[in-house]
């Protein structure tokens, strides 16, 4: 079976940066289950999948624009550090639970200046182009609830 809107695809992957140094992978756990064309997993990977087979192996470069977008200088902030009240130690790379415009959303302490904190709320692989290499562990046809809820069951 080809990897296709509303299958389950299971793959290995090994994701690394333009500097060659692994951020994530699967291989040595359980492959990474996701509902083909349901936006679980970024646009350049799941492009790339499309047609794909069991046992295929590939090699997929992703631009920014395709993977977790630009860097938006909008999404970094000074904020005053009495909005972090309970917490005693503030350091970079904390992360953070925060309200935003755009809804709740994580964001990380990237300076700390006196009582002034800057936060970045892009993903942490913003403005990235990355390379995934994978390998096609299994395909199978998307069950009805699968379908419904847009994602992989349990």
């Amino acid at each position: 079976m080809q990897i296709a809107p509303q299958t389950v695809v299971s793959i290995h992957y090994t994701l690394t940066n333009d500097e060659g140094n692994v951020m994530d992978s699967s291989v040595g756990s359980d492959p990474l289950a996701y509902l083909h064309g349901a936006h679980n997993i970024i646009p350049g990977l799941e492009n790339a999948l499309l047609g794909k087979q069991v046992g295929d192996t590939l090699k997929v470069t992703v631009e920014p624009e395709q993977g977790y977008g630009e860097v938006r200088e909008e999404m970094i902030q000074d904020v005053d550090r009495a909005n972090f009240e309970g917490v005693d130690e503030i350091e970079v790379g904390m992360q953070f639970m925060a309200q935003t415009p755009w809804g709740q959303q994580p964001v990380t302490v990237i300076a700390v200046a006196g009582d002034s904190v800057t936060l970045d709320g892009n993903h942490p692989l913003a403005g990235q182009t990355l390379t995934f290499d994978v390998e096609v562990m299994e395909v199978r046809a998307a069950t009805e609830e699968e379908k419904e809820a847009g994602s992989v069951a349990g």
